[in-house]
């Protein structure tokens, strides 16, 4: 399969990219359109049957004998039931996918294929269907032995693709050599649709796992600061600052109390992805970096952090739970190479990430002073 390149808009999410709607959920299913092609190659078996058939019927001729004429009459015959009896059993039948929930580059998925039979009486037999990626088939085919008059049945095929990036689905192909194999019976049908490839993940190095912080949020882990969320009052101590007593408390409890806040910054980590056209020297360099930075997003939004990813040209803000998974994988599965301004970050824990070099933890102030 070949890989796209896009990016997807969403409300949070900008990225330097033309957005496009990418295919999820395992349970979307896609429909088949009714314009179909059809293609009637004879096997390798049945051209011989027809070299047969046609020596057999010049010899009749050239012979007059009755006996070659009722076998060439019968070799005729099994053709054509052949050719109608594939057509009856192609005819009447739908299928569509059942999309996997989540695909990442290098490793296998599996994508079902659902085949119904709007036949009411007749059945179909042998019938193949073959995923089609750019108006080919793929190398992995489903097969159904026997489908019955007005049933569904599904199966799934196991693909691994070869890199990250916006699959194009184009449609399917139906084929089928029943009843004799001679002759093999096939249709094309158009079923546009997209299916995203997430980088693969690389483990982030234990040297930085080290440095990050258990549980943002957490009370050990937990700063004091003017700004972020209300965390409780405490007695006035030497270093306070002034403007944070809570007078109408302190003055029913005849004592100095301070407001507490929670620090923001330790709950917020953003991932600088450098994706410089001038540090990338090879392909397989830059995919092991867009890998690296995929395995470290995954790794702090599993420990709690409201997780972002800057590059040069885009922007995902910061957020957490599943959902700012998806958002991150989805932006790295479309990232390339750009020319612009480096990424910056603000405040918070922050992760560098560059081509050729290990990912590392950096000072956002020190970043801050050198791209100032």
């Amino acid at each position: 399969m070949e890989g796209g390149n896009g990016a997807r808009r969403g409300s949070r999410v900008e990225m330097s990219s033309s957005p496009a709607a990418a295919v999820r959920g395992a349970r979307t299913l896609i429909g088949f359109t009714a314009r179909t092609t059809r293609r009637n190659p004879p096997t390798r078996e049945g051209w011989w049957f027809l070299i047969a058939t046609l020596l057999v019927g010049v010899v009749a001729i050239d012979a007059g004998i009755n006996l070659l004429f009722l076998g060439f009459g019968i070799m005729i015959s099994a053709v054509l039931a052949g050719l109608v009896l594939s057509e009856l059993g192609l005819s009447g039948l739908r299928v569509r996918r059942v999309l996997p929930p989540s695909v990442f580059a290098g490793t296998p998925y599996l994508m079902g294929i659902v085949l119904s039979n709007g036949k009411r009486r007749l059945p179909s037999f042998s019938i193949e269907v073959e995923d089609l990626v750019g108006g080919r088939p793929i190398e992995k085919r489903c097969y159904f032995l026997k489908l019955p008059a007005g049933r569904t049945q599904e199966t799934a095929y196991r693909n691994t693709p070869a890199r990250r990036g916006r699959y194009r689905l184009s449609g399917f192909r139906l084929a089928t050599k029943f009843p004799f194999g001679l002759l093999q019976r096939a249709r094309m049908l158009s079923d546009p649709a997209e299916l995203m490839v997430f980088p693969a993940l690389v483990p982030p190095p234990a040297a930085l796992l080290r440095g990050l912080p258990a549980r943002p949020g957490s009370a050990q882990d937990r700063g004091r600061s003017r700004v972020g969320e209300f965390a409780g009052l405490h007695a006035f101590r030497h270093g306070d600052d002034p403007r944070d007593i809570h007078w109408r408390t302190s003055a029913r409890r005849g004592m100095p109390l301070v407001r507490e806040h929670e620090d923001d910054e330790a709950r917020e980590a953003t991932v600088l992805l450098d994706n410089d056209p001038a540090l990338v020297r090879d392909t397989a360099t830059f995919e092991r970096a867009v890998s690296e930075a995929a395995g470290i997003c995954v790794e702090l939004v599993q420990r709690g952090f409201s997780v972002a990813l800057a590059t040069r040209g885009g922007l995902v803000p910061a957020d957490v739970g599943p959902a700012q998974t998806e958002r991150l994988l989805r932006a790295l599965a479309v990232l390339e190479p750009v020319a612009g301004p480096p990424p910056v970050a603000r405040r918070g824990v922050v992760v560098r990430v560059r081509p050729g070099a290990p990912p590392r933890l950096a000072d956002p102030r020190g970043l801050q002073r050198r791209t100032a």
